[in-house]
């Protein structure tokens, strides 16, 4: 039995297209099925919570298999919802904008031979699982209502505060983005978006601590990536080599480094090849805490809830079951 959850509203509205295409898969092989969709904003975190709750009514050796329809954002909520991960296997048919954890696990552009990959897995990879928690948090800096607030969240690619959260937050309400999306140049967003973030952000500092002993301090400070997987905001190559299989967090960090070489450096990131430029730094740690001199964005594999100052992310090796 598989639950398939489907965000009908992801590429710019093509993933209820996109399911009816991939449905007779299911039917031709006979596959028992259960297909839910999301209507709105948070709507898949309550669907899988639903879910995972069931396990509990269920004896112990009852695995759910959980297929998610949508983009990277999509996956992002889902994993809010889950209480047992030893006992939810998921599967990730990505119809998104960035799909950056497609593009890192390198899936086939075409959903129905994700689908036929993931009905046919018979042992899941098990993968990192990033957890950001929020610290000195204020309601009054949230996407969210108060009674709401999720102050730990997981992520499966990435997190990040400043920059790079900045752009996803204004890309997560872009109708340009839209626009894009239909002409198959959705991640063009990120790049354009960037640009103008990068042209608007003011000066913070950051003092960035690996694994309660190393201590960075950033006095001009841009961003921190800290990545599972090699990518972000639609290809950016932010972490080449990160592993999201080792139990560690890779860190890209952007600080001492004029606004001007970050329009030379930030395209080279497509690439992986930033790292030449002095102020890009890279580091890896199994926790890190982050602490800036004002609350900025904070996103988790580009869904941003809250501004915060203070955030601690934690890698749980190889707690994410995935199907392939």
């Amino acid at each position: 039995m598989y639950y398939i959850i489907v965000n009908p509203a992801s590429k710019s509205g093509q993933g209820a297209k996109i399911w009816e295409k991939i449905r007779p898969i299911l039917e031709q092989r006979k596959i028992t099925y259960k297909v839910l969709f999301s209507q709105e904003a948070g709507h898949v975190i309550r669907l899988t919570a639903d879910l995972s709750a069931s396990l509990l009514n269920t004896n112990s050796d009852f695995i759910l298999k959980l297929i998610v329809l949508g983009g990277d954002g999509t996956l992002n909520e889902a994993l809010q919802g889950i209480s047992d991960f030893a006992r939810v296997q998921i599967g990730y048919i990505p119809t998104g904008s960035s799909n950056d954890m497609a593009r890192d696990l390198k899936l086939s552009p075409n959903p129905s031979e994700v689908l036929e990959n993931i009905l046919s897995c018979e042992k899941p990879l098990l993968m990192d699982l990033g957890c950001l928690t929020y610290e000195q948090v204020s309601s009054q800096l949230s996407r969210q209502h108060s009674n709401d607030l999720m102050l730990t969240r997981f992520f499966s690619v990435s997190s990040g505060i400043g920059f790079d959260a900045a752009v996803c937050e204004e890309a997560l309400a872009s109708k340009f983005k839209n626009v894009l999306n239909k002409i198959g140049l959705g991640k063009l967003t990120y790049l354009i978006i960037a640009l103008k973030q990068l042209i608007q952000a003011k000066k913070v500092t950051c003092t960035i601590t690996l694994d309660d002993e190393q201590q960075i301090y950033l006095p001009k400070f841009l961003f921190v990536a800290c990545m599972i997987h090699q990518y972000e905001g639609g290809g950016f190559k932010f972490c080449p080599g990160a592993d999201p299989c080792d139990g560690l967090i890779d860190v890209c960090a952007v600080g001492n480094i004029p606004k001007w070489l970050i329009l030379l450096a930030l395209p080279t990131a497509f690439e992986g090849k930033h790292y030449r430029f002095n102020g890009i730094d890279h580091y890896a740690a199994h926790k890190i805490h982050l602490e800036t001199s004002m609350p900025l964005w904070v996103h988790t594999d580009g869904e941003v809830t809250m501004k915060c100052n203070s955030i601690t992310l934690t890698c749980e090796q190889k707690k994410l079951q995935f199907l392939l």
